[in-house]
């Protein structure tokens, strides 16, 4: 099971360092600002091996929402040794019934289900749907920016890996984005042709108002 992982992570890294290597590392300082070049170096003097190890994907995600999707990120901002290297990871845990919603990323994602049993999927920009069942072990590929998405339809918790080209990839989920915000309820209904009563009730269990 490691080595499938390895291997998306040995794809990443070579694609990250196409250009020329200026310094060995930058791990993030987090005391700074986040910019469009990423988090300014931590001094290299006190760095320590501990600053290159990340434990926090031995943790579940937390489940206990509507989607029952817990995610778990390791991307600069909870990794910092990633700053800079144009890589990442997440882990996904998705309940029974439960489901990653539909959302996007502003480059692709890798990846390997390591429990239970979902259907992954995602969608071009020529409404052509593409999508399969899964095993454990088996692989799929998310291509940037395109909106995708993974339903459990096991009788287990099922739990994935992703692997991303980006160590700050971004998440925009479709449902948050229309419906936990300010915009008016008519223009949403405008846009999408859903009934208003239906907008109403997402925005209430978004969080949206408006």
């Amino acid at each position: 099971m490691v080595f499938p992982i390895l291997i998306s992570f040995a794809l990443l890294i070579s694609s990250s360092y196409a250009n020329t290597i200026q310094f060995d590392y930058c791990v993030a300082d987090l005391t700074l600002p986040y910019g469009p070049t990423g988090y300014a170096c931590k001094d290299p003097a006190k760095l320590t091996t501990d600053d290159f190890t990340y434990s926090g994907l031995r943790v579940p995600g937390n489940t206990s929402n509507a989607f029952k999707f817990g995610p778990n990120p390791a991307f600069a901002a909870q990794f910092p040794a990633l700053n800079g290297l144009g890589l990442s990871i997440a882990r996904a845990d998705i309940g029974v019934g439960g489901a990653v919603p539909i959302h996007t990323h502003r480059v692709a994602e890798l990846a390997i289900l390591i429990e239970g049993t979902i259907v992954a999927g995602f969608i071009d920009t020529n409404s052509r749907a593409f999508y399969k069942k899964m095993e454990v072990g088996d692989m799929f590929i998310f291509p940037p920016t395109l909106e995708h998405f993974q339903v459990n339809v096991g009788n287990t918790t099922a739990v994935a890996y992703a692997a991303f080209a980006s160590e700050n990839p971004g998440f925009q989920g479709v449902s948050s984005a229309l419906f936990k915000n300010d915009l008016p309820t008519d223009i949403i209904q405008k846009i999408t042709l859903l009934d208003t009563a239906q907008i109403k009730k997402l925005k209430a269990g978004f969080g949206g108002t408006n």
